[in-house]
């Protein structure tokens, strides 16, 4: 659980910078961010039933992980 909790603190983080620098990128970037902004309010509600429901861990890392790769894919972008 500690990891996933690391994994997700980290994700945030990401998430929260790359959000300020996409606002000011490219309009591809900003296209990408506006899907990936929906997903992501889906991986947190998740995240936080996942304390209380562990049979949702597995979706919930290969969504993490999409999440992980389109963060690297705007950064790249940018």
């Amino acid at each position: 659980m500690a990891d996933f909790e690391k994994f997700t603190e980290d994700l945030k983080q990401n998430y929260d910078e790359l959000k300020l620098k996409v606002h000011l990128g490219s309009k591809e970037a900003q296209d990408e961010w506006a899907e990936l902004q929906e997903r992501w309010n889906h991986f947190e509600s998740q995240a936080n039933l996942k304390k209380s429901r562990e049979d949702v861990g597995d979706a919930l890392e290969i969504l993490g992980s999409e999440l992980k790769d389109a963060l690297n894919r705007i950064r790249k972008a940018l």
